[in-house]
C-alpha cells in the first residue's frame, strides 16, 4: 500500500528492499504453500499468447518469445530453453513436456503450429492475461482465509504499482502514447524478423557453400585422375563415390554463384 501511494504521489521508494539478515523473507503465501506464479507459469503463459498469434513457423514463434523479453537458447540436440530476466530469472528453463508439463515440448509446439494439434491452452477474442496477479476471489472459494486475502491483496498492489511505475518511467501515461509505443515495437519486431530471415538465408548459402568447397578440396585429386585414365571405367567403379561426390559439388556451386 506504502509502494501505490508513493507512485500515485510522485514520491520515491524502496523497489526491492534488502533481505532479512537471518535467511529469506518468506510471505504469507509462501506459509501457506502458496505462491506468486513461478518462472514456468510466466513462461507458459508467453506461449500461449505467442501460438494465438498463429506464427507460421518455429523460427517465427522464437522470434515473437525474444520479442516479449525471453532469452532463447538453442543447445545440442535441437533443445530450446528461454529465461527472462525481468522476471528476476537466472537459469533458463528447458522446453520440454517434463519440465512444463503435457502440451509444452519442442514437437507439441511444432504440432500446434503447423495445425497438427490444438494448442494447449486456448484463448478466445481479445481475452489475453498473464498470470501476473492472485485471483483473490476464487482462492477464497478454494478455502483460504482472510489473512491470506490480506497478504494477496498486498501483493496484486505491488504488482499493479509494478506496472505503473513502468509505465512512468517510459513516459507511456496517456493511452494514445502507449497504443503508438506498441505499434512502434510491433514494426520493430517486423523489421527485425525480416532481417534476421534474410541473414538465416544468408548463413544457409554459406553452410552449403562452405560444404561445397570441402568436398571439392578433398576429391579434386580423384577426378583429375579420372580425366588421367581417359574415364577409365574401372576407375570409375573404384573412385565412384568420391567423383560422384566432385560433381555434386561442382553443381552447388553452379546453382548458388550463377
Amino acid at each position: 500500500m506504502s509502494d501505490r501511494i508513493c507512485l500515485e504521489n510522485g514520491l520515491s521508494y524502496i523497489a526491492n528492499p534488502k533481505l532479512k539478515s537471518k535467511g529469506k523473507f518468506k510471505h504469507y503465501g509462501e506459509w501457506q504453500g502458496d505462491k506468486p506464479p513461478t518462472f514456468q507459469e510466466r513462461l507458459k503463459a508467453q506461449i500461449d499468447i505467442c501460438l494465438a498469434d498463429k506464427p507460421p513457423d518455429m523460427e517465427t514463434f522464437l522470434q515473437a518469445m525474444a520479442a516479449a523479453g525471453f532469452e532463447v537458447k538453442n543447445g545440442r540436440g535441437g533443445a530450446i530453453s528461454f529465461r527472462n530476466p525481468a522476471f528476476g530469472q537466472d537459469r533458463f528453463t528447458r522446453l520440454r513436456s517434463s519440465t512444463l508439463g503435457k502440451g509444452y515440448g519442442p514437437e507439441d509446439i511444432r504440432a500446434v503450429i503447423e495445425g497438427r494439434a490444438e494448442p494447449p491452452t486456448r484463448y478466445t477474442g481479445d481475452t489475453r492475461k498473464l498470470n501476473l496477479i492472485v485471483d483473490i476471489q476464487a482462492k477464497m472459494r478454494a478455502g483460504k482465509g482472510p489473512a491470506y486475502e490480506k497478504w494477496a491483496t498486498i501483493y496484486n498492489l505491488k504488482q499493479m504499482a509494478a506496472a505503473l511505475q513502468y509505465l512512468q518511467e517510459n513516459n507511456l501515461m496517456d493511452y494514445e502514447q502507449l497504443e503508438q509505443k506498441a505499434a512502434e515495437v510491433t514494426d520493430r519486431f517486423h523489421s527485425l524478423s525480416d532481417s534476421i530471415k534474410s541473414t538465416e538465408a544468408a548463413m544457409g548459402v554459406n553452410a552449403e557453400l562452405k560444404a561445397a568447397i570441402i568436398d571439392y578440396a578433398k576429391t579434386r585429386p580423384v577426378f583429375d585422375g579420372y580425366k588421367a585414365v581417359k574415364y577409365s571405367k574401372k576407375y570409375l567403379a573404384e573412385h565412384g563415390a568420391d567423383i560422384e561426390l566432385y560433381r555434386a559439388a561442382q553443381a552447388t556451386f553452379k546453382q548458388l554463384l550463377m
